[in-house]
């Protein structure tokens, strides 16, 4: 019940907001509370962002869609936002990759995409018996830009919380 209760930021008080579902990834340096209670929607860093993944959702909040492009991490979002809603003190995004079962790899079908991809070299590739490498996450070493999730032809690449954000949820 407490997480479909009203949002209580104070703009989404006032409209009646519920909070946004938690799979949402919201723009690097900022966090759903903060966006609830500062962020006005006036689409400034959606302009601004040379990659074009930052869209508005249906509450009018800033969110990331990594099916095109990845997140180099420019701040030209942060930089052009009047209200407090970024904070370049924190780390960029609160999540990491999360490769799927419907990976081509660990399904037979040789793919390296991910891997090519990824400017961090998180993803590598190991080895196996009878069948095409598989993928495997170095978590220390993911920063969550969506490289890899723009990349995947089997739209098997998802997200899930870094250790610290679910620990705090």
């Amino acid at each position: 019940m407490a997480e479909r209760g009203i949002d209580l930021g104070k703009r989404g008080f006032l409209k009646g907001l519920l909070p946004s579902d938690p799979a949402v990834i919201r723009p690097p340096w900022s966090v759903e509370e903060t966006i609830a209670s500062a962020c006005t929607g006036c689409g400034a860093c959606i302009s601004a962002c040379p990659q074009a993944i930052i869209r508005l959702d249906a509450r009018q909040r800033p969110e990331i869609d990594f099916s095109s492009s990845e997140c180099t991490f420019c701040g030209a979002c942060a930089e052009v936002c009047s209200e407090p809603v970024f904070d370049r003190a924190r780390p960029g995004f609160q999540h990491i990759a999360l490769i799927g079962d419907m990976c081509f790899a660990a399904r037979g079908v040789v793919c390296q995409s991910c891997g090519d991809a990824c400017p961090e070299a998180a993803i590598r590739f190991r080895p196996r018996r009878g069948g095409p490498a598989l993928p495997e996450l170095a978590v220390d070493q993911c920063t969550g830009c969506g490289a890899c999730i723009a990349a995947c032809p089997a739209a098997a690449i998802g997200t899930r919380p870094t250790a610290a954000e679910a620990a705090h949820a």
